[in-house]
């Protein structure tokens, strides 16, 4: 029997996204970095992706059911991706041209609607734009965006595959 069946696919993607969790946690807890905004919104699009890929792994879906769980997949990778995509972005501008700070996303929970909560986290701040630490000169938003590149192959691969 071979580990590549949609399965087996789904629980490595599954234990990938544990490991980027994982090292996202230890980059907190560890050395001390305080997550952004952004970077809060890119470990939950993470963390659904993972246990998206748990659900499926645990449903060892059909062919309908694979597809289904890639657009989701894909949904998901959207989001993460197009977050990291802007803290990069962010993170190219110049100082003077980044927005004011915000508070943290538990306050803007408890005071704000949803929706401006999203427009308010998605605009962006300086705190976004701030790189306190790399690995071979990438950014974490960098390697965010790479880990969601990497989602959107699998997702692609899923969606597209024929058994």
């Amino acid at each position: 029997m071979s580990f590549l069946t949609s399965r087996g696919l789904f629980l490595l993607a599954f234990i990938g996204c544990l490991l980027i969790m994982a090292g996202a946690l230890y980059l907190e807890h560890v050395v001390g970095l305080e997550p952004c905004p952004l970077c809060i919104v890119q470990r939950i699009c993470v963390m659904l992706f993972g246990l998206v890929c748990l659900l499926a792994a645990v449903h060892g879906p059909g062919m309908l059911g694979q597809r289904i769980y890639a657009v989701l997949l894909l949904l998901i990778v959207a989001a993460g991706g197009g977050t990291a995509a802007r803290q990069v972005w962010l993170q190219s501008m110049p100082a003077d041209q980044l927005p004011a700070c915000i508070p943290p996303l538990d306050y803007l929970m408890d005071s704000l609607p949803f929706q401006d909560v999203v427009k308010v986290v998605l605009h962006g701040s300086a705190d976004c734009a701030e790189v306190s630490w790399s690995l071979f000169t990438l950014s974490i938003a960098e390697w965010s965006l790479l880990a969601f590149l990497g989602m959107l192959v699998f997702a692609l691969l899923q969606l597209l595959r024929r058994s």
